[in-house]
């Protein structure tokens, strides 16, 4: 009896110390450039930086999300890696983005015309801590400034 009360003890402060990983806060990117250039699919790389507001360190184990400009579709994003992140620290993402170049052209003029696009990107990380993975969603939109000149 006294042994199953200490297992219990012991199972309920595990889950009550347990917490659900916030997702990570979108910051910046860095060194864009375009990869590859075509008239159908085009690669862009570029550094996303990100805040991770746990008070835990964190192992990101993959990302999968859908970015929009200005409502529209631009493409799909996808990280398979294993990477550790340190609390509450900023980190960097490279990545890598294949583009639909349709739906580039459809936001041309208005892009050319304004300085400032609304980017919207969708999805989820696997977020994990000592091999216990969980999807965690994200949604980040805000206004970008876009300089051609």
């Amino acid at each position: 009896m006294k042994k199953m009360m200490i297992a219990l003890t012991l199972v309920a402060a595990l889950c009550w110390s347990c917490k659900k990983p916030q997702g990570f806060e979108y910051r910046d990117t860095k060194n864009f450039r375009i990869d590859k250039l075509g008239f159908d699919r085009s690669s862009l790389m570029m550094d996303l930086v990100y805040f991770n507001p746990n008070s835990f360190g964190v192992n990101l184990k993959h990302i999968d999300c859908d970015i929009y400009v200005n409502h529209v579709y631009l493409g799909k994003y996808a990280l398979d890696t294993v990477m550790h992140i340190d609390r509450q620290s900023e980190f960097v993402l490279p990545s890598k983005m294949e583009v639909d170049m349709k739906n580039v052209f459809k936001n041309a003029l208005n892009v050319l015309l304004n300085p400032e696009v609304l980017v919207e990107v969708k999805g989820s990380t696997r977020l994990g801590k000592a091999g216990i993975f969980i999807n965690v969603p994200f949604d980040y939109s805000g206004k970008q400034k876009v300089a051609f000149f």
